[in-house]
C-alpha cells in the first residue's frame, strides 16, 4: 500500500471538519471587512471625522493589519497557527463592535488599531491553514477558501446596504452580526486542524528539511500579489466614480460595479478550483491575468456605463484566481516554512491596497482617469513574465500521486 494512504484513524473527518471550520473563518472575515468599507462615509459623520484625516485612518488599518501578519509569522514558531485563528476572531469581531460603540476619535483609534491587527493576523493564519489543508488533501482547494470570503464580502455589503437604507446607526448595524458569528467563531474554531500529519514529501519538493524563506525566491509573488491588489482596490475605491464621473451613470447604478465584481470573484473562484486540477496553476492564473487586463481595458473604452459594469465584472472574473494561488505558490516553493512564507507574502496584500487607490487618483487628476485605468492592467499583465513560479514541480497538479491521495480525503 502507498505510503500516502496511510493514515491514522479519524485523519480524513479531521481534514473534513478543518476545512469547514477554515471555509467559515473566510466567510467570516469577509462580512466583517464589508461592513466597514461600505459604511466609512457613516464612520466619518459619527466621528467627525475630516476629509482631510480621513486619509490617515483608512492607511492605518492596512499598516496595523501588515503589522499583524509579520507578528503572526513570528508567533507560529512558537505555536499553531489554528490557535492564532482561534483569538484572532473574536477579537475581530469585538473591534466591528467597537468602531460602532464610541463617539469620540480616540475609541475609533482603539478600534481600528484592534480591527487591523487581528485583521492582519487572522488574514495571516486562515492562507497559512489553507496551505496546509490543500497540501494534505493533495488538490487544489485554496480558491474554494477564497470563494466564501467573496460570499460573506455580498453578506456584508448587503446588510451595510440595508443599515443605510434604514438609517440604523453603526450599533444597531453591527450588533446583530457580532452576537450571531461570535458563537459561531467560537464553536466552528473547535474544529480547525493544523494537519499536522500531512508533512510534505522532501524528495517530491526537492527541498531538505528546514529550508529558509528567501526574499529573491519569494519576490516574483510578492510583486504579483501586490499588482493584483493594486486591481482589486481600484475597483472597490473608485468604480462609482468612475461610473458617475466618467461614464455619466447616475447614483444608483454607480453601486453596480462593485457588486458585479463581487459576484464573479465568487463564481470564479468557486470553479477555480476545478480549473487548476484540471489544466494546472500556471494556466489558470495565466488566462485570469489575461482576463482582469481585457477587463481594464474595456473598462477604459467604455463609451457607458453598462459596458463599463460588464469590464468590471470580466475583471472580478480574471483577478479572482491570483491571489490564492500566489499563497498556494508560496506553500510549494517553501514547503518546510509555509507558514513564514504566508505570513512574508501576505504583507504584499496591504501594501498594493495601500497603493493602489492613491496611485489612481493622482493619475486620474493629473492625466485622465481612463488613462489611470491602463495602469493596473498593465501591472497585471506582468503576472505573465512570472507565471512559471505557480509551478508545482509535477507535469500536472492533481497528478497520479497526489489523486490518489485526494480519493482517500474525498
Amino acid at each position: 500500500m502507498e505510503a500516502s494512504k496511510i493514515r491514522p484513524v479519524g485523519t480524513d473527518t479531521r481534514l473534513r471538519h478543518g476545512r469547514v471550520s477554515l471555509a467559515l473563518s473566510f466567510f467570516v472575515q469577509g462580512v466583517v471587512f464589508a461592513l466597514v468599507v461600505t459604511r466609512i462615509p457613516a464612520i466619518q459623520d459619527r466621528y467627525g471625522i475630516s476629509d482631510a484625516l480621513l486619509p490617515a485612518f483608512l492607511a492605518a488599518v492596512p499598516i496595523l493589519a501588515g503589522a499583524g501578519s509579520v507578528l503572526t509569522g513570528k508567533i507560529v514558531a512558537r505555536v499553531r497557527p489554528s490557535i492564532v485563528l482561534r483569538w484572532a476572531q473574536p477579537l475581530l469581531l469585538f473591534a466591528l463592535l467597537g468602531v460602532g460603540v464610541g463617539d469620540q476619535l480616540w475609541q475609533l483609534a482603539v478600534a481600528l488599531c484592534a480591527f487591523g491587527l487581528s485583521g492582519g493576523a487572522l488574514d495571516a493564519s486562515m492562507n497559512m491553514l489553507g496551505v496546509r489543508l490543500q497540501r494534505a488533501y493533495g488538490r487544489s482547494i485554496m480558491l474554494g477558501f477564497h470563494a466564501t470570503y467573496s460570499l460573506g464580502g455580498i453578506a456584508g455589503a448587503s446588510l451595510a446596504w440595508a443599515g443605510a437604507h434604514w438609517d440604523l446607526s453603526l450599533l444597531v448595524s453591527y450588533l446583530p452580526v457580532v452576537v450571531v458569528l461570535l458563537p459561531a467563531v467560537l464553536i466552528g474554531s473547535r474544529w480547525s486542524t493544523d494537519a499536522d500529519s500531512e508533512k510534505p514529501d522532501p524528495v517530491r519538493t526537492g527541498k531538505p528539511e528546514g529550508s529558509s524563506v528567501t526574499f529573491k525566491a519569494l519576490l516574483p509573488l510578492c510583486l504579483i500579489m501586490t499588482f493584483a491588489y493594486i486591481g482589486d482596490s481600484t475597483v472597490s475605491n473608485w468604480s462609482a466614480k468612475y461610473l458617475q464621473d466618467i461614464l455619466g451613470s447616475s447614483d444608483e447604478l454607480a453601486t453596480l460595479p462593485y457588486n458585479a465584481y463581487m459576484v464573479t470573484t465568487l463564481i470564479g473562484r468557486a470553479a477555480g478550483d476545478f480549473g487548476v486540477r484540471r489544466f494546472g496553476p500556471v494556466a489558470v492564473v495565466r488566462f485570469g491575468a489575461v482576463l482582469a487586463a481585457a477587463g481594464f481595458a474595456v473598462v477604459a473604452m467604455a463609451p457607458g456605463p453598462w459596458v463599463g459594469i460588464l469590464g468590471f465584472a470580466i475583471l472580478g472574473f480574471g483577478l479572482c484566481v491570483v491571489v490564492p494561488q500566489c499563497f498556494a505558490a508560496a506553500g510549494r516553493l517553501f514547503p518546510h516554512a509555509s507558514d513564514t512564507a504566508v505570513a512574508r507574502l501576505n504583507i504584499s496584500n496591504y501594501v498594493g491596497f495601500l497603493i493602489g487607490s492613491p496611485l489612481v487618483g493622482a493619475l486620474g487628476d493629473v492625466w485622465s482617469y481612463r488613462g489611470a485605468m491602463l495602469v493596473p492592467m498593465l501591472m497585471i499583465l506582468v503576472t505573465l513574465v512570472y507565471a512559471r513560479s505557480f509551478a508545482d514541480g509535477s507535469a500536472r497538479y492533481g497528478g497520479v500521486h497526489d489523486r490518489s491521495r485526494a480519493a482517500d480525503v474525498g
